[in-house]
């Protein structure tokens, strides 16, 4: 009994992992086609050191780049090791049990990466076309 609702509950969280990185993997993929497409009109003017990250993002820092980069490996990985997991929960042994949670913690773990990121372009802020802070240093 308690093996069943061991196993339902990781089916409908692994389902709901699915959808979760389908909605990350679909907001990053959005993003990459938007700085692609304003890559070549806006990153002409820049100087040398901005036109070394192929996609330039009109909006946010220079951080949006690395940020939108990871979120989307993160949400590649992620959807992939949701839906393996699916299937690993499915069969419910030790040796496919320890393998969802090892591809599961690589998901993790990627994801942290690309929240880390996000959270240091929040920090700094806008800055326009540099990554100096206006913060005082104490």
């Amino acid at each position: 009994m308690a093996s069943g609702a061991g196993k339902s509950a990781a089916f409908i969280l692994q389902v709901l992992n699915v959808f979760l990185y389908f909605l990350v993997l679909s907001i990053a993929s959005w993003a990459v086609n938007h700085g692609i497409e304003r890559s070549h009109e806006m990153a002409s003017v820049l100087s040398p050191p901005a036109r070394i990250f192929p996609i330039y993002y009109p909006i946010g820092n220079l951080v949006t780049g690395f940020v939108v980069i990871f979120s989307l490996i993160a949400g590649v990985v992620g959807f992939t090791t949701s839906i393996l997991g699916i299937n690993n929960v499915l069969k419910w042994n030790a040796p496919n049990l320890h393998a969802a949670a090892a591809s599961s913690l690589i998901s993790l773990l990627l994801t942290l990466l690309a929240m880390g990121f996000a959270c240091k372009e929040i920090d700094i802020g806008w800055t326009g076309s540099n990554l100096v802070s206006t913060k005082p240093i104490s």
